[in-house]
């Protein structure tokens, strides 16, 4: 059956209440000096995967078995489940795109059921990050090439596709879809994005959806 729409979500401090990178990096001692490069990345201060890059390294030498304890850490965004189940119901498909970790995200898909996922994934070796990412690094550029391959393949156009972010690396997908959501965002998405989203409920995206039609 073809989808009626395709709905995509960012993942850190969008679907989910925390940076997944400083949870991390509390756990690796370094938390503080990571956040701050996670806070400039997502004001679209620092180019960001030259950020990633360079937290990504800091993490190398933690045990693979960090995620299941930062997973235990990770909140869903209030209305985060409902919304997902309203929009299957409606025969929608629901995919995240996100600047953060297979790792963690893959769990997050399988609770919530999503449709499809894009992430980036961490190198390992012998049980340990590598302190390097594996394959395609998910930047503002393979965010919006995702979506639109999933567009294609639900035989969908950019127009029926209802996208939220938070951060820098959003804009692009935001400003392309039929509607791009600005999440709680930082200032710069607001500025480059024309509907917004201030309060942490993710319910409130149906406002948007109804208006489709």
């Amino acid at each position: 059956m073809t989808a009626k729409g395709l709905l995509v979500m960012d993942v850190d401090s969008t679907l989910i209440d925390e940076e997944v990178i400083d949870l991390l990096g509390a756990k690796a001692g370094l938390g503080e000096q990571i956040s701050e490069i996670t806070a400039a990345a997502m004001r679209g201060e620092l180019d960001f995967r030259g950020a990633l890059v360079e937290r990504v390294a800091l993490l190398g030498g933690l045990s693979t078995t960090i995620f299941d304890e930062v997973y235990k850490e990770v909140h869903l965004t209030r209305g985060a489940r409902e919304l997902i189940d309203i929009m299957h119901e409606k025969g929608w498909k629901v995919g995240v795109v996100s600047g953060g970790f297979h790792e963690i995200v893959d769990k997050l898909a399988e609770e919530l059921k999503l449709d499809c996922v894009f992430a980036n994934r961490l190198a390992v070796e012998n049980g340990r990050l590598v302190g390097q990412t594996h394959g395609e690094i998910v930047d503002k550029q393979a965010k919006l090439n995702k979506v639109r391959q999933w567009a294609a393949e639900n035989e969908l156009s950019l127009a029926d596709v209802v996208a939220l972010g938070d951060g820098a690396n959003d804009i692009p997908l935001l400003q392309a879809v039929g509607t791009g959501i600005a999440f709680c965002a930082k200032p710069a998405v607001r500025a480059a994005v024309s509907h917004q989203i201030d309060e942490r409920n993710l319910l409130k995206t149906l406002d948007f959806v109804e208006k489709m039609g």
